[in-house]
């Protein structure tokens, strides 16, 4: 008869003390929501005002110290500061000697995987890349947000189990993502979830200069429903005047922003020609409706109206 093994700890992590570096939107929340699961915020750091006072609110007693004081104190280090800023911080943790053998060191970033943590690793830290694929605010509504959120993880095979316990534990879905694959994993994501903000904005922006008064209460049910329909039927879901192949209708909505909005008439052509390959490869946009419409949008986006 064998005999089970035991479970290796790394394969599911004990209760554990967490500390935070980098009190932006995201660290101090993801600290909130594994206390929930059992685990203990021991320390944070952070700069800036609004950073003191988000920690303050969220992890209320977690004394702020600085980043060496945080790994000192933590079994878990979550690594929350912008992107460009992470290598450095990291090699800088690494150089003086702040890393701990067996320590868990997780990222956020969705750029990186694991690999970015290498000099943490040369030290004998165990690397994580838990990115959470959610827009933050920093307050307590993100913690209920977390629930059923996808987190993009990247870490070495032994530590995967581990890795998506974590995630488990937010609330969150793991998904795996190879090394390799991150910064495309992250162009679609801000693709999708940054510029959609720069649109809706734009959208009400413009529907103010219309006159409509309550451009956000005009715009959730039409976006709500291109949404739903876009992430069930994908490209299916296109409608409007570039899918259908009217030119004159895009015209005259170049003509209107170049006279009240000029600096959207550059990005309303680009997507507009986006929608527009990607009506006539699915079907939607017939052929000989076509040409007429990216005659209209091959036009100079500073140039005279079409």
């Amino acid at each position: 008869m064998n005999t089970p093994h035991p479970p290796d700890p790394r394969d599911r992590p004990a209760r554990l003390s967490v500390g935070v570096v980098g009190a932006g939107r995201v660290g101090p929340v993801l600290a909130a929501s594994l206390q929930l699961a059992g685990h203990r915020p021991v320390a944070v750091s952070g700069v800036s005002e609004t950073s003191v006072r988000r920690a303050a609110q969220l992890l209320p007693d977690v004394p702020l110290v600085s980043p060496a004081e945080v790994l000192a104190r933590a079994d878990l280090v979550l690594l929350t500061v912008p992107d460009d800023a992470l290598p450095g911080l990291v090699e800088g943790l690494a150089d003086t000697g702040a890393v701990r053998p067996g320590q868990l060191i997780a990222h956020t970033s969705g750029r990186y995987g694991a690999k970015v943590l290498d000099p943490a690793l040369r030290a004998g830290a165990l690397p994580l890349a838990l990115h959470p694929a959610m827009t933050f605010t920093g307050t307590a509504v993100d913690v209920q947000r977390l629930a059923g959120c996808s987190f993009g993880v990247t870490a070495p095979d032994e530590l995967r189990m581990a890795a998506e316990a974590l995630v488990i534990e937010m609330g969150g879905e793991p998904e795996w993502i190879a090394e390799e694959s991150r910064p495309l994993y992250h162009a679609a994501l801000a693709l999708g979830a940054n510029h959609l903000v720069t649109l809706v904005a734009q959208a009400m922006e413009l529907l103010r200069e219309a006159g409509v008064a309550a451009p956000d209460r005009m715009l959730g049910p039409l976006l709500g429903a291109a949404l739903d329909n876009a992430l069930r039927s994908g490209d299916a879901a296109l409608t409007g005047p570039v899918a259908r192949g009217d030119a004159g209708t895009v015209a005259a909505h170049v003509t209107e922003l170049r006279a009240h909005a000029p600096g959207m008439v550059a990005g309303y052509l680009a997507m507009a020609r986006a929608t527009a390959d990607r009506a006539l490869a699915h079907g939607t946009l017939k052929p000989e409706l076509a040409q007429d419409l990216l005659g209209v949008l091959g036009g100079d986006p500073e140039g005279p109206a079409t």
